[in-house]
């Protein structure tokens, strides 16, 4: 049986990578920095534990020598302006994994992000130079270079996922999605956002993790793939969107919120790629096998 080990799997995107994993056939062992009493899953499931800010020498052996690792683990999120992207945490991945490859490990999916197309705008493909416009994106783009590199000297299948924008339930506070729904849930009249004619391309989370596994576990795959809706969507849509779903008599009070300084003003990604690994839409897809959330 294929065994998957998924690093950073008590985050966000890492819940819903491990549901997703218990719907196939496969062996998972799931890490996270801390032991929790609580944590949830299926009984073939089994975790680990260590910092991969201090990665012990045998932390292949510690995630059971899988044949595939889903790396998700990445500190210091959501502030993408910080220094310590480049400054600390490039570093102690790298020192990770290339621990695993070294090890033996056959093939390693990792999970970038869209911000290591910089300030290019428009539909953003795969095949485009990468120019990123802030530490987090530099630092992924610098990792992946990196893993590039090795891979031409200890052969391994590297698959590299650039994600857009997710959002779903857990999502971190910060977030647009956990702001929205908690001031409904608090009863709130009105919702302070930015001008919202920004556009993005938004996902849930549910289809993205949908997408990930079946990328990891697709016998071959590009290189390089963006996870996205390949929806050109405005942030104000979005919201409206959620309102009218929660039913929700709440204004939306527009402008009080700047654009941030480290995105273009309009892009999404092209996931002609990755609709060609998958045989159809993303949404198709995971509406077919049963993964949208209900609401």
């Amino acid at each position: 049986m294929t065994k998957v080990a998924v690093t950073g799997a008590s985050g966000f995107v890492g819940r819903y990578v491990l549901a997703a994993l218990a719907n196939t056939d496969v062996a998972i062992v799931a890490h996270a920095r801390t032991p929790r009493a609580e944590r949830p899953g299926p009984a073939s499931l089994c975790w680990s534990h260590f910092d991969l800010a201090a990665a012990p020498e045998d932390c292949f052996e510690r995630l059971d020598r899988p044949d595939i690792v889903i790396h998700l683990a990445w500190d210091g999120l959501p502030n993408f302006t910080a220094p310590r992207h480049f400054e600390n945490e490039l570093p102690a991945q790298s020192h990770f994994l290339r621990g695993l490859i070294e090890s033996g490990l056959r093939r390693l999916v990792v999970v970038g992000t869209c911000l290591e197309y910089g300030m290019q705008s428009g539909c953003l493909s795969e095949d485009m130079t990468a120019l990123p416009a802030s530490p987090y994106g530099l630092a992924k783009d610098a990792l992946r270079r990196e893993l590039h590199f090795t891979s031409t000297l200890m052969p391994f299948d590297l698959r590299w996922l650039r994600l857009f924008y997710l959002c779903g339930r857990g999502q971190a506070p910060t977030s647009l999605y956990a702001q929205f729904h908690d001031a409904i849930a608090r009863g709130e009249k009105k919702f302070a956002m930015s001008p919202g004619d920004q556009v993005r391309d938004f996902l849930e989370v549910e289809e993205a993790a949908g997408a990930i596994v079946d990328v990891a576990l697709a016998p071959k795959a590009p290189r390089i793939l963006n996870i996205c809706s390949g929806q050109p969507t405005t942030v104000r849509s979005l919201v409206e969107r959620w309102r009218a779903q929660a039913a929700a008599d709440i204004e939306l009070k527009l402008g009080v919120h700047s654009y941030p300084a480290y995105e273009p003003f309009a892009f999404w990604g092209d996931n002609s790629r990755l609709n060609a690994l998958r045989g159809g839409t993303v949404a198709a897809r995971a509406v077919s096998e049963g993964r949208r959330a209900t609401r």
